[in-house]
């Protein structure tokens, strides 16, 4: 996991264990959270009106997350939602399993 310094507003070192960033991108602010504790890697994305779109969750992947990595957005089951935010999407990595992907011919 890679933390870009150059937008954190509270830890975000490689010692922390996460951190908290305002990241400028096409004339709005994304908040995140990013997280590497407890074998996953994870990253929250807020905005303050609307969920993130597919562009904006593209590039915060790029920032935090490797090119050729797989990272995931979770729909559990419904008996196991959390809204805690109505804005906020989710990108998830496990540090010791391979995520499994769909064949190419199937995307």
């Amino acid at each position: 996991m890679k933390y870009p310094k150059q937008f954190c507003i509270q830890g975000g070192t490689e010692n922390d264990k996460g951190g908290a960033f305002r990241i400028p991108f096409q004339g709005r602010e994304l908040y995140v959270i990013a997280s590497h504790g407890g074998a996953w890697s994870h990253v929250s994305v807020s905005l303050e009106n609307r969920c993130p779109n597919w562009k904006e969750m593209c590039f915060i992947k790029d920032l935090f997350f490797d090119a050729e990595e797989c990272v995931i957005q979770y729909h559990p089951p419904k008996s196991q939602y959390i809204n805690d935010h109505s804005f906020v999407l989710h990108l998830w990595r496990p540090h010791h399993e391979i995520i499994p992907m769909p064949p190419l011919i199937f995307v």
